[in-house]
């Protein structure tokens, strides 16, 4: 009965969502605030309700996976009685069916937070609450009709086919409910855009703002355990190889790093009113696009879950509905929409205004780079691939640029400022640059220009951090969240640096007793051994870090065989000293107990992840403070650099 509750909960969601949009429509039209209340009532119960009936759903379908009930496909095709519960939990999610299912669940909290918050006014909630009503009807109707993870399999194996031995990590587990919290997170940030251009109400940046800033702490999180999980799971020691998959949640990333800062200036001081709500709609179909990238089998990736142009075509008409009806609503108010407030020239919304050029121009590199490949396929049936070497002429110029751009922004005052004395503090951080580049210069071997701008402009992001801060000292949590943010993307640039430019590397066949050496590392073979874990066997080496001719550490890479699958993976070993990564991969056996050994060195790499850690700390301390005062300075008042 697992499974018919789960379809019947899923038609009740439907149901409710349907109320929901109709609703929430209806009372953003109303004539009167009485009727308006009364419609974002329903809508507001609505949505709890399609809440409720997605949860039971989703808990239908775990339930399912837990108790490997092989009688539902999805679960049969990706779950086995072996397989450790962590993993069967992560099944739900580890395939199409269930990922979407995850989608709706992550759509439907957003909703939920959404009718609970009851930010803006009457008609504005409402009309927020209708389109995300809309959005939630249309991926149900997609879960019903072809991505249903409830279907029945007559009669059920008698054992499943196991998760794919990739998506078998802790990782993994974590990764893409992160994710989707981050880019359909995105949604309600459209809804209220959307509400915003169907009642031309203005308020609705301030209503919006905590959800967007919830989607972008996600989004930041959910990509750095995607790089983490690409970096020790899949045994290459990289991070980032400019996957379709990793751009399609990173062009997201980049739009709502732009909305947040549009978004400021145009609460703050009434500026970019009219581009806010381009980035809002802008946000959420990239997200759409990334979806549609994904699942429509238009890539080939191990992050792929779908290959059926079916779907993929489902799910390009949503994509069309949802951007073309949210642009005819634009174009539909555009002879009413303000362009917003005036500035000098010497104010922090001009600091934003090329911040947006440069993340804008960052995400079109990005955009450009995935999809170009599809479209010239398409059109001739050439095949190229576009890798890190047009990322590097494109984008890193670009990001740069924006990066050298970061600190001044904060010191500057709203509409209009004094440049010589908003920069003055800000010298000494140049200083810090200045040395951070001469020590590179001094110590990095080989040279390398980018890696000397590189740590030079970390120099500048860390140190006027902390100048910030200084200046802020005693000041409200939320003030120091900006300080904090560009603080962590500088120490991700520095991680990022080094890593990609003086990486060591050493790959051997190595028999009991033989050695290797690596960056400053010394390491000894000292064989291996068959172990059988719950369900895989693996060949475990056991490799001694020497120094000074005794053994100080042993490290112990495996190559793991998952039979159910008849998939090999390798299980690398990583020690860090929290500055320096030695990272060890064991590949085939060549026979006499011998077997190839990869070995990287990686400078710095562990800044990689603390830098987004620091960064999502900014964000959450941003909307501590927000949702701590609600009411925030009126969009038409000045307001002193803070």
């Amino acid at each position: 009965m697992t499974g018919e509750l789960g379809q019947l909960a899923l038609c009740f969601a439907l149901g409710l969502s349907l109320v929901m949009a109709f609703a929430g429509l209806a009372g953003a039209r109303a004539d009167g605030a009485p009727a308006a209340i009364a419609a974002r009532g329903i809508a507001n119960g609505s949505a709890m309700g399609m809440l409720v009936f997605v949860v039971l759903a989703f808990g239908a379908l775990m339930a399912a996976f837990i108790a490997s009930d092989f009688s539902i496909v999805t679960v049969a095709n990706n779950s086995h009685t072996p397989t450790p519960l962590l993993y069967k939990i992560s099944g739900v999610w580890g395939n199409h069916e269930g990922s979407m299912l995850l989608w709706v669940l992550v759509l439907a909290l957003y909703a939920g937070g959404v009718a609970f918050a009851q930010r803006g006014g009457a008609r504005l909630s409402s009309a927020a609450l209708g389109f995300q009503g809309l959005l939630a009807a249309s991926f149900l109707l997609f879960i019903l009709f072809t991505s249903n993870p409830f279907l029945r399999l007559d009669p059920a194996p008698f054992e499943g086919a196991s998760l794919n031995p990739l998506l078998q990590d802790p990782g993994l587990a974590f990764h893409p409910p992160m994710l989707y919290a981050g880019y359909v997170g995105l949604s309600a940030s459209f809804s209220y855009a959307a509400g915003a251009l169907l009642v031309g109400e203005e308020g609705w940046v301030r209503a919006a703002r905590p959800f967007m800033l919830i989607a972008w702490i996600a989004l930041t999180l959910g990509i750095a355990l995607g790089s983490w999980w690409a970096y020790y799971e899949l045994g290459w020691g990289g991070f980032w190889a400019w996957d379709p998959v990793e751009n399609a949640s990173f062009m997201p990333w980049l739009i709502a790093t732009a909305l947040l800062h549009s978004a400021l200036a145009t609460e703050k001081s009434g500026a970019f009113s009219t581009w806010t709500l381009l980035l809002a709609i802008a946000g959420f179909s990239m997200a759409l696009i990334g979806t549609f990238l994904v699942r429509s089998g238009a890539i080939t990736s191990v992050h792929a879950f779908a290959s059926d142009p079916t779907r993929g075509l489902f799910i390009l008409a949503l994509i069309v509905l949802a951007i073309g009806g949210a642009l005819a609503l634009f174009a539909w108010r555009a002879p009413t929409l303000q362009g917003g407030a005036a500035f000098d020239i010497a104010s922090r919304e001009t600091t934003l205004l090329i911040n947006n050029v440069f993340l804008i121009a960052a995400c079109a590199c990005v955009f450009v780079g995935t999809l170009y490949p599809m479209v010239l396929d398409a059109l001739t049936g050439t095949k190229i691939t576009v890798g890190p070497p047009y990322y590097a002429i494109t984008f890193t110029p670009i990001f740069f640029a924006l990066l050298a751009l970061v600190p001044l922004g904060p010191r500057l005052a709203w509409r209009r400022a004094d440049w010589r004395n908003a920069l003055r503090p800000l010298y000494p951080a140049l200083g810090v640059a200045g040395l951070a580049a001469l020590a590179v210069l001094a110590i990095a071997s080989p040279r390398s220009l980018t890696g000397t701008a590189a740590f030079a402009l970390a120099g500048w992001l860390i140190a006027a951090s902390i100048v910030e801060l200084r200046r802020r000292k005693g000041a409200r949590a939320a003030a120091f969240a900006a300080a904090l943010a560009h603080a962590g993307l500088g120490v991700t640039l520095m991680g990022v640096a080094g890593t990609g430019l003086w990486r060591s590397e050493a790959l051997d066949v190595m028999g009991p007793g033989q050695v290797m050496k690596v960056g400053p590392y010394t390491l000894r073979f000292d064989g291996a051994t068959k172990v059988q874990g719950p369900n895989y066997e693996a060949q475990r080496a056991r490799i001694s870090l020497i120094e000074n001719g005794r053994a100080v550490a042993v490290m112990e890479p495996e190559k793991r065989f998952y039979p159910a699958q008849g998939q090999e993976l390798s299980d690398t070993a990583i020690r860090t000293t929290g500055l320096r990564d030695l990272y060890l991969a064991l590949g085939d056996e060549r026979g006499q107990g011998r077997f190839t050994l990869r070995a990287y060195v990686s400078p710095l790499a562990p800044l990689i992840w603390i830098g987004p850690l620091i960064m999502a700390l900014g964000g959450i301390l941003s909307l501590w403070g927000r949702l701590r005062v609600r009411d925030a300075v009126p969009a038409a008042q000045t307001v002193p650099a803070e």
